[in-house]
């Protein structure tokens, strides 16, 4: 009876799990007995969370995570309230766009913009009456680029009432302006050459083609500025609408977001930057690795919202201007490699550089290895200018932060993978140029309350009751 029973027991598991651990035993020939549910309790299981059980729901332990990560930085933020009061003012912020007094030399820079872009338009009409050579004209170009990048450099660095601010978003600006002309005019030269190669493949006359020149006009030289891509070509594809609710609703998105940015910016950051009254490179260890620790989670955080700004901003100008491309980032956030996130995370840039630097490097001969390295290395040194310059300090750490996260994506990507690659991703996102990022602004502002030890030096200061404002009073003065 008791042989049965165990026939009865070892049946019923063998039938349940056969994929499990002992699935190559042999099934016993009886029938199942009628009372098998109640008399065997037992059946073969791998634990849920051992490598064999392919066990995927994971989804509580997930809730739990970000319900405790809500939980420990909303003490954070309340010691932070506790400890320095209430610091978000946006009148600071507009204070400090002004820019002495109204003369707004960053605005007069961009304005500036429009005369790079014209020329460049009036060169390709040029070429296209046959007025210049080819040669020629791909010299104008490039003298047309080579003025357009140092003219904003010179600018920044020779004129003191541009604000920091200012000087960022200039830069940035004529950055994505330059990337925009090198392409206006090298996709212009590839139209060019397809027709005439068309022109001497077929003699058919009868056959209506459209005159290049027709494309070269400021209506379509503005509509590419102004779209939310960096590679030019004509006939953009284009939504069939402008759908109004989504354009409000982007802006909103947009508003929302820079005031959150504006207090991650004066209410958390700002009070860790005046704790440390000595530059990032004159600190000891000690002190170093206690400021970037504390940086991680707020540079984080304010990142994260530039990426969503982004977003916003793009699909609006995108709605607005009913441009039908709007990819503009992949699944970056699922990257296992961090090969994979270079490619999904900024799509219109990977994009350009593909277009206009990698297939060019093939061109000449160049290993595709090699190509891409020299694409990394540009996009690098890229970084670290528009970073560096409008902050008047060059110490190249942006720059040997992404070339320690290639040696990593290169020796480590075999060992990392799946779940782990991913993990290795986002922790050299916590721990890679963002923090570089974070230590060179962090010495712009030493150098600001050198220059102007008041509490109201820097345009993000709200109020002087964070510490080292106290601290830097001398001994004896009321308030």
């Amino acid at each position: 009876m008791r042989k049965s029973f165990s026939s009865i027991c070892s049946s019923s598991s063998a039938e349940e799990d056969g994929e499990r651990l002992y699935d190559s035993l042999p099934l016993p020939a009886e029938a199942e007995h009628p009372c098998a549910a109640v008399l065997c309790c037992h059946r073969v299981h791998d634990s849920l969370l051992s490598s064999n059980s392919n066990f995927t729901g994971y989804r509580g332990l997930l809730n739990w995570i970000i319900i405790l990560l809500v939980l420990t930085h909303a003490h954070l933020f309340l010691e932070n309230f506790i400890q320095h009061g209430f610091l978000i003012d946006v009148k600071k912020v507009l204070e400090h766009l002004i820019e002495d007094n109204c003369n707004w030399p960053s605005v007069n820079l961009i304005v500036a913009a429009n005369t790079f872009a014209i020329t460049a338009l009036l060169i390709e009409r040029s070429q296209g009456k046959g007025m210049l050579t080819p040669t020629n004209a791909h010299r104008l170009h490039l003298t047309n680029l080579g003025v357009l990048l140092l003219f904003p450099a010179a600018v920044i660095v020779h004129e003191n009432t541009i604000s920091t601010g200012g000087a960022i978003f200039s830069l940035w600006f004529y950055t994505a302006l330059g990337m925009k002309l090198y392409s206006y005019q090298e996709t212009n030269r590839w139209y060019r050459q397809a027709q005439s190669t068309h022109a001497e493949r077929c003699h058919d006359v009868s056959v209506p083609e459209k005159a290049p020149d027709e494309q070269l006009t400021f209506r379509d030289l503005y509509y590419f500025l102004f779209a939310p891509t960096l590679c030019y070509q004509r006939d953009f594809p284009c939504a069939p609408e402008v759908r109004i609710n989504k354009l409000l609703h982007r802006l909103l998105e947009m508003v929302i977001i820079i005031q959150i940015l504006v207090g991650i910016v004066q209410q958390w950051i700002e009070p860790i930057f005046r704790r440390s009254e000595n530059s990032f490179s004159s600190m000891d260890s000690t002190m170093r690795l206690e400021l970037l620790v504390g940086l991680v989670a707020p540079t984080h955080f304010f990142w994260l919202l530039v990426f969503f700004l982004s977003h916003s901003y793009l699909n609006f100008c995108a709605e607005l201007l009913r441009f039908g491309d709007r990819r503009f980032y992949g699944d970056w956030w699922n990257a296992t490699t961090l090969v994979a996130f270079w490619e999904n995370w900024n799509i219109p840039f990977q994009k350009w550089c593909h277009r206009h630097v990698y297939t060019r490097l093939l061109e000449k001969n160049v290993p595709p290895s090699r190509a891409e390295l020299l694409v990394f290395l540009m996009s690098a040194g890229l970084f670290e200018y528009m970073i560096a310059l409008p902050l008047h300090s060059c110490r190249l750490w942006i720059f040997l932060m992404m070339l320690f996260e290639l040696v990593v994506a290169v020796f480590l990507e075999n060992y990392f993978q799946g779940n782990y690659g991913n993990g290795l991703v986002w922790l050299c996102l916590l721990l890679g140029p963002l923090l570089a990022v974070s230590a060179y602004f962090h010495d712009h502002y030493a150098s600001l309350r050198q220059q102007d030890p008041k509490p109201s030096s820097s345009p993000l200061v709200s109020d002087p009751r964070l510490p080292s404002a106290v601290s830097s009073q001398p001994e004896g003065s009321s308030v």
